[in-house]
């Protein structure tokens, strides 16, 4: 903001001083001030987009709706870590390390999911497992929370949850949810979580279903003449 405004009122100064100038000597402004209006029209209409970037930036920057490190989700569906924000534009780093430009005109008026913001940074995940029907659901319970509350990087506070979600057409939909301290570390945690939830399952003898079909074959009765 500071240059921004620098240059502002560097450009206006010269302009009131030459405005002021042509006072001093009698020298007729009408006919100057009717060209600056013109020209300054026919450039806010070849600039309007850059304008439009122009005042979200100043908007984005004003609002604070993000930051510089947080994690964002934007409207089309694109994640990743606000690298800069600038007056134009800002900038997000994905997982894959690719970076994306996109105009402040059309981020500010998208709809924006800031995974950082809110009260705390904490991210919470959601793993979803299914089991067989038939099983023991306390059983799985208590399983499942084990899992969680043995990994290291599974917050406490608040405390993962368990909850037994449908009766899904082959399995019993159950889901995980815990509190991870970075939304940066989603993935990874999901992943660790899934690991851990497969190897309890096993050792507990726990059955994680998959969809099966029953095929009837007929065959058609013979001519018996």
């Amino acid at each position: 903001m500071l240059p921004l405004l620098d240059n502002v009122f560097k450009v206006a100064a010269l302009a009131l001083a030459i405005y002021f100038i042509f006072l001093a000597w009698n020298i007729n402004v009408t006919a100057w001030l009717a060209s600056a209006g013109i020209v300054g029209l026919a450039l806010s209409f070849a600039a309007k987009d850059t304008l439009s970037n122009l005042f979200a930036g100043v908007s984005i920057v004003a609002d604070a709706p993000y930051k510089n490190g947080d994690f964002i989700i934007l409207e089309s569906g694109e994640r990743g870590m606000v690298s800069h924000i600038g007056l134009r534009s800002t900038r997000i780093l994905t997982r894959d390390d690719i970076e994306i430009t996109i105009p402040n005109g059309i981020i500010g008026n998208s709809k924006i999911i800031n995974e950082a913001g809110g009260p705390s940074e904490k991210h919470r995940i959601r793993i979803p497992i299914g089991v067989a029907y038939g099983s023991d659901v306390d059983e799985v319970i208590a399983t499942l929370s084990a899992v969680a509350d043995n990994h290291e990087e599974v917050c406490k506070i608040p405390a993962p949850r368990i909850r037994f979600r449908r009766f899904g057409d082959s399995s019993l939909d159950f889901e995980v949810l815990c509190w991870i301290d970075r939304p940066v570390n989603r993935g990874r945690m999901i992943h660790e979580m899934n690991c851990a939830v497969y190897k309890a399952f096993q050792k507990e003898g726990i059955e994680i279903p998959f969809p099966q079909r029953d095929v009837h074959l007929h065959t058609a009765a013979e001519d018996s003449s």
